[in-house]
């Protein structure tokens, strides 16, 4: 009987070397799926001007307006949580924010109007992203300038008054 004998390959080393280079390359090739040339843009948040309409114990007695500001405004139909962007525009370090927001519909017809707390930890000139429960727990509505849904929904608009502030003492 014949034993068999296995044939080994054996492959030059500037061969091996192109083989690996070429392995190598096409593990990196990606499928990007990031659009490219995308700019971000200052979604708005409006400030409650007057106070006509406002209930009585809400107002503040004596709160900067700019003390804080909110940008980039975001609530999509599905999502039970609302985020935005708070800068404190103050010298002092922050702990919690309280908000008047009223949200509206695109005709400017009221919609809710509530007071709440944001514990935050801003530093002077600090910006942090927060999130709140939203006011909307049906999921029905979403905010007019982000992306709109495709299921049914309501657009919405918001507006806020800085109702306080604090400040914590020590450190």
């Amino acid at each position: 009987m014949k034993a068999r004998t296995s044939h080994i390959l054996i492959l030059p080393p500037l061969l091996l070397a192109m083989l690996l280079l070429l392995c190598v390359n096409t593990l990196d090739a990606r499928t990007r799926t990031t659009r490219k040339g995308l700019k971000s843009a200052e979604i708005p948040v409006a400030v409650i001007e007057s106070s006509d309409d406002l209930m009585p114990d809400s107002l503040p007695v004596a709160v900067d307006p700019d003390a804080v500001s909110l940008k980039g405004f975001s609530k999509r139909a599905s999502d039970s949580k609302e985020s935005f962007f708070i800068t404190n525009n103050t010298a002092h370090r922050m702990s919690a924010v309280r908000l008047l927001l009223r949200y509206t519909t695109m005709q400017g017809e009221m919609l809710t109007q509530r007071t709440v707390t944001v514990p935050v930890n801003l530093k002077p000139g600090e910006t942090k992203l927060v999130s709140i429960k939203s006011f909307d727990v049906q999921r029905l509505f979403y905010y007019y300038a982000g992306p709109q849904p495709r299921k049914q929904a309501t657009p919405f608009k918001v507006a806020f008054r800085l109702t306080g502030y604090d400040i914590p003492v020590g450190n």
